[in-house]
């Protein structure tokens, strides 16, 4: 019959041509994930009328209230703090999603295995505006208030931005109409005396450090003034930040040792590497420093430069895409800063008592280590560590927490952005992270 020849045909036809049968395989399965997708879709549009909730997930404890404009939900990294988020929220308007496991990255996923992401599906039921180009209805927000609360540490910050990236490819107009929020629970808690503080990242607690470490610390270099007070906080915040930085440019170029004569070096412009003596002078220095290195300048003749090679091609360079980096440039720049007062030996006093420090990094570990014995120090490792009266006092009570809104100001940018650390290209990922990581003042993306 005729199936049977066309069958037979076709058969004999994609023998010779595998190239287009294996397209037309790869058709017919990418038309199998979208119907699947659209069967999850579907099985998602189920919305939470007044009165019937049996719609929502068993996880989420939802709030009283039914006016979506004063409700607020807290998406919460973890069990755990999912259960003292719940015992210490303002159950009439505060409902409460935990989340378990890992958030899967949309920008690597298909659409249909991101709808079967179980935490996923969580989120876009209790928000119940359901998903896709054609079933999204932002209008249908059960919450005008989506609170992202994660830990304050790396892994909470990694969840956070795969949360972001899901609401930024999936219900950007939850963005747009700004119903998107960041919690920010604290990382330490310093009680010094009676008085208790709460401090939310590793910056705010070393200020908090440092404003306790120079109010009673005096500084006195072998030469110039001494330092104290507002003085002495920015010399050894800027000593701090130097260490920082140094340590990752050690780590980038495998050998600690090569950063201090760099700091002191002159090679700031490209045409420095175009003066063959001005690498010979920081090759001396090097040498100075008796690593277990041998260097050569050599002339790189695809960008007309000279480069001072260590050990063999491919290992340890000086040249003009290290002096290119943003950490580079900050390193020198805070070099610059610190050499104004750091003329060695230090005398450090603080009420009467007296001692001596041959280095700014020791004065700055010593006045540290002292302000340290005044404060007794908590840090929570997660949101769980804090009992439910902590976290609504410092993260969920409206009166004294804070929040940041989720706005998109350049929606250009944003996607170059998504798609440059989100995405499968590691390449690009790893070049905008070197030209751009210390220009980073606040990392909480």
């Amino acid at each position: 019959d005729v199936e049977q020849l066309v069958n037979e045909k076709l058969g004999e036809w994609f023998d010779k041509h595998s190239t287009v049968a294996r397209r037309i395989i790869s058709k017919c399965i990418d038309a199998a994930r979208a119907r699947e997708a659209a069967r999850k879709a579907r099985e998602l549009t189920r919305r939470k009328s007044a009165l019937d909730s049996s719609g929502l997930p068993g996880k989420l404890a939802d709030c009283q209230e039914r006016d979506p404009a004063r409700c607020e939900l807290f998406i919460v990294e973890g069990p755990s703090a999912g259960g003292s988020a719940k015992e210490g929220r303002d159950r009439r308007y505060q409902a409460i999603l935990p989340l378990k496991g890992k958030i899967l990255n949309v920008e690597k996923a298909r659409y249909d295995k991101m709808l079967g992401h179980e935490e996923l599906r969580l989120i876009i039921t209790a928000l119940g505006t359901s998903i896709g180009k054609d079933d999204f209805d932002p209008s249908k927000l059960r919450y005008h208030k989506v609170i992202l609360m994660t830990d304050a540490d790396v892994d909470g910050s990694h969840i956070r931005t795969l949360l972001l990236t899901f609401f930024f490819r999936h219900m950007k107009e939850l963005i747009d109409r700004e119903h998107i929020y960041i919690a920010q629970p604290p990382l330490y808690r310093v009680k010094r005396g009676k008085s208790e503080k709460y401090i939310r990242d590793e910056r705010e607690f070393a200020r908090e450090l440092m404003k306790r470490a120079t109010e009673d610390h005096v500084v006195k270099p072998k030469e110039g003034g001494a330092l104290e007070g507002a003085g002495l906080t920015s010399f050894l915040l800027n000593v701090q930040e130097y260490e920082a930085v140094a340590a990752k440019l050690g780590r980038r170029l495998r050998e600690p040792g090569l950063v201090g004569p760099l700091a002191e070096s002159g090679l700031e412009k490209k045409t420095d590497f175009e003066d063959k003596k001005a690498l010979e002078k920081v090759l001396r220095a090097v040498e100075k420093e008796k690593l277990k290195l041998e260097g050569k300048i050599v002339f790189d003749e695809e960008h007309s430069l000279y480069e001072i090679q260590f050990g063999p091609p491919g290992n340890q360079k000086i040249n003009w895409a290290l002096a290119s980096l943003a950490e580079y440039k900050r390193l020198k720049a805070l070099a610059k800063q610190i050499s104004e007062h750091n003329n060695p030996p230090f005398a450090v006093s603080r009420n009467g008592d007296k001692v001596t420090k041959e280095k700014a990094q020791d004065v700055l570990s010593y006045v540290m280590e002292d302000a340290k014995k005044d404060f007794t120090i908590t840090r929570f490792k997660g949101l769980g560590e804090m009992n439910p009266e902590q976290l609504w006092d410092t993260t969920m009570n409206a009166q004294t927490r804070t929040l940041l809104k989720v706005k998109l100001e350049d929606v250009v940018e944003a996607e170059k952005i998504f798609t440059t650390l989100m995405g499968e290209n590691v390449e690009d990922r790893r070049k905008f992270i070197e030209e751009n990581a210390l220009e980073v003042v606040n990392l909480d993306i």
